[in-house]
């Protein structure tokens, strides 16, 4: 088996389904936190240091492999913002930025709801402190209606990473880049 991914879904998101089945079809080795049970059931900042326990005693080598999904994405981000940057690959798939944006757009992030610790990111991101991981990069759809698009270019930008945007007409056509991006081609 290939080396373990670290991987966290959605919210209400588990280990071997969706993406994290298509991982373990592929032959990797998924591990992470679903957000879903006993974990959903931890506050906010005791999810946030059990992820980053997880990262630091087992993911804290520079060929380490991080995907984040959505609330699973904010998850991380927030894990992160305790740590030294993390060494290995990070992928944030449609991840909940909180409120954020620059200066002109501040509060006006569209989103649905309002995810604890909303303007930690962007605090930290304006003031230069937040260790950014040294590998990372965004990727979100262009309608998608929870992970507003402008807003995680925005983080990106601040970060000094890279942000794709996919048209919502060609996300099926993503997944195959993905995979091959990423390596995880199938055991076959």
């Amino acid at each position: 088996m290939k080396k373990p991914i670290y991987y966290l879904p959605g919210h209400g998101g588990v280990l071997q389904k969706g993406l994290g089945a298509a991982l373990l079809a592929r032959g990797h080795e998924v591990m992470g936190r679903e957000t879903v049970g006993e974990f959903n059931r931890l506050p906010f900042g005791q999810q946030v240091e059990v992820i980053a326990q997880d990262l630091t005693a087992h993911f804290a080598q520079s060929d380490a492999q991080v995907i984040a999904n959505s609330f699973g994405a904010y998850l991380f981000m927030h894990a992160q913002a305790q740590m030294s940057p993390f060494a290995g690959r990070v992928l944030l798939l449609s991840p909940i930025v909180g409120e954020f944006g620059n200066d002109e757009t501040q509060g006006e992030t569209h989103l649905n709801f309002i995810p604890p610790r909303a303007d930690l990111l962007y605090e930290m991101a304006k003031n230069g402190t937040y260790p950014v991981p040294q590998n990372c990069e965004f990727h979100v759809g262009s309608e998608d209606w929870q992970s507003n698009p402008a807003n995680v270019i925005t983080l990106a930008q601040m970060w000094g990473v890279q942000a794709h945007v996919v048209r919502a007409e060609v996300q099926t056509m993503f997944r195959g880049w993905f995979f091959r991006r990423w390596h995880c081609r199938s055991r076959s």
